[in-house]
């Protein structure tokens, strides 16, 4: 399907894509249906970019490199227009999307089910309800205008209204003036610290929004077989299109691209890669504000080889997908404050993944998978095994004897694996509000370079799985050409 090198000796495209990551191909898609002749290159032997999966630990265990659970895949306009189901694409919903234990034995549950979260969050049920419920309803719409590209008139402005009146808090502030019990305030905040930005600040209440309210209205499904399963049906479908992939080539430099005669260029790549890959093209003024653009903070992640599941004190995180690790809001606020203070938590909170639950393709029979990542500073060597590790032993004792074999990634050794993750930064640059409306630049999706245009999850809507970066500057790229 991939061939390496010698793209020069084939048929000139009239658009190239530098990057293979969801976004990547979603654009070469967009350009490919246009009746462009799209050739994709990626720089690593697979394709995929966030979207990998491989044998990280041992044979037949296969582990998720980067995204695990996908919320905004199942709910992404752009994915719902491509026939992906055709190309190989299965989502599997676990039985629940989301677990919080706590350290008595309990759990607080996100379930698909509005209802059956509202029961199980007692006297926070109806304030969970009244928040969740409206938005819920509107849930098309409302991600509709969500994943749009930045600026733009929504077409339901009082939609917009109420879900930015939630979306602008401060998470913890907002926790506190929603909830009374400690377990409807720690799984709020669990979601919210998906925003990988200081949950004090203004804004970081929109990853519960959008995650949250996903959760209800489409799930937090995880792909059969891996997420590489999402980039492989992208693949397919690009390439049943008549496009191309060339793997094993690097673009260094978009001079690199000269021999391609392309109409246009798209990058799925952050700023500071575009600005190796322009040179001295890019007027200073550009430059200076792709210089300014600012990464947030990195992860660390381990993979397990499991020879059991994992020994889960509540029962309920042996029914989710994922299971989120930290404790109180307290807990939860201090380990995400830790790495904007220059230092890795002693507590974490930890981002956890247990696949081989629902897809027992991910191991061999009767053994198991799990992936957990906490947030790190940027570019941080730090080993955080044993610190992680501790968190899974707390609310799963005996977990270290299920444990057959394991794989880390440091934070500075994730962006070695995959470039766009600069110092380990998995979202393509901090969260915080301002760069959530310019990203990267008030030009968004557009270079100063004639043809050349940015299309990865520096640019609106952002990180995640969904390809709309990819989608939005493809299409403003057919639009000014005409």
């Amino acid at each position: 399907m991939k061939r390496p090198g010698n793209y020069r000796t084939e048929s000139r495209a009239n658009a190239c894509v530098i990057g293979s990551g969801p976004n990547g191909l979603t654009a070469a898609i967009v350009l490919a249906r246009a009746g462009l002749r799209t050739t994709v290159f990626e720089a690593q032997p697979t394709i995929g970019g966030g979207a990998r999966s491989a044998e990280l630990t041992l044979p037949g265990f296969v582990h998720d490199i980067c995204s695990a659970v996908h919320p905004m895949g199942v709910s992404s306009p752009a994915f719902a227009g491509m026939p992906l189901v055709e190309h190989g694409l299965e989502w599997i919903h676990p039985d629940l999307p989301l677990a919080h234990p706590f350290d008595d034995g309990a759990a607080a549950v996100l379930a698909r089910s509005l209802d059956e979260t509202c029961a199980g969050l007692g006297a926070d049920g109806d304030a969970y309800r009244r928040v969740a419920a409206p938005l819920v309803r509107r849930w098309p719409a409302l991600i509709h205008e969500v994943l749009q590209p930045v600026p733009h008139l929504p077409a339901s402005p009082l939609l917009m209204a109420r879900f930015g009146a939630l979306a602008l808090w401060p998470a913890t502030t907002l926790a506190r003036r929603l909830f009374r019990t400690e377990a409807a305030r720690a799984l709020f905040t669990g979601i919210a610290a998906h925003s990988v930005v200081r949950l004090d600040a203004l804004g970081t209440a929109a990853a519960w929004c959008l995650l949250g309210l996903a959760a209800h209205a489409g799930g937090w499904p995880i792909p059969r077989g891996g997420s590489q399963r999402i980039a492989n049906a992208l693949a397919s479908y690009f390439e049943s299109l008549g496009g191309r992939i060339v793997t094993n080539t690097p673009i260094h430099s978009l001079e690199d691209l000269r021999a391609e005669d392309a109409a246009c260029i798209l990058c799925d790549v952050t700023p500071r890669q575009f600005l190796a890959l322009a040179a001295n093209r890019l007027p200073d003024r550009y430059s200076r504000q792709l210089e300014a653009y600012r990464y947030g903070p990195g992860v660390f992640k381990v993979d397990w080889a499991l020879r059991a599941p994992i020994p889960w004190k509540a029962a309920a995180c042996a029914r989710a997908g994922t299971v989120h690790l930290g404790g109180t809001l307290d807990e939860i606020a201090a380990a995400e404050r830790a790495p904007f203070e220059g230092a890795p938590a002693e507590r974490p909170f930890i981002l956890l993944v247990q696949p081989s639950l629902f897809d027992s393709s991910r191991a061999p029979a009767g053994m198991h998978t799990a992936w957990a990542y906490c947030h790190v500073p940027n570019g941080s060597t730090e080993d955080m095994t044993a610190r992680i590790e501790a968190q899974v032993e707390r609310f799963a004792p005996g977990f270290g004897a299920t444990i057959l074999a394991r794989h880390t990634f440091a934070a500075a050794e994730l962006e070695r694996h995959n470039a766009n993750l600069i110092g380990g930064d998995i979202t393509g640059g901090a969260n915080d509000l301002k760069q959530l409306i310019v990203r990267p630049t008030l030009s968004f999706y557009r270079t100063p370079l004639e043809g050349v245009y940015l299309c990865s999850s520096s640019t609106p809507p952002g990180g995640a799985v969904h390809g709309m970066c990819g989608y939005h500057a493809a299409r403003l790229a057919l639009r000014r050409r005409g």
